[in-house]
């Protein structure tokens, strides 16, 4: 793997990350390096998905692998942040 291709997935982490917590709604309560990690896991897996469903490589812009990877930017960062969410008692005191 070249250094350009890992500055590559790092910048494509970032914007998949941003996207997919802006499709979030409400406030997370996970910090941007979570954000960025949540966003290239996510554009790895959008692209490995986007592959074997043979929609990775269209003409001009790849929309179906960008929905793909920000859906699951989007189920990342929602699922991340309910794990880091405070946990309640039964008496409803945290």
């Amino acid at each position: 793997m070249e250094i350009s291709s890992i500055i590559g997935a790092i910048i494509i982490g970032i914007i998949i990350g941003i996207l997919g917590r802006l499709v979030v709604p409400g406030r997370q309560r996970i910090g941007i390096l979570w954000t960025i990690a949540v966003g290239i896991v996510a554009a790895l897996i959008g692209s490995a998905i986007a592959a074997a469903f043979d929609v990775a490589d269209t003409n001009g812009v790849d929309w179906v692998e960008w929905l793909i990877q920000i859906g699951l930017a989007a189920f990342g960062v929602a699922a991340l942040d309910r794990a880091k969410a405070p946990r309640r008692s039964r008496s409803g005191r945290r």
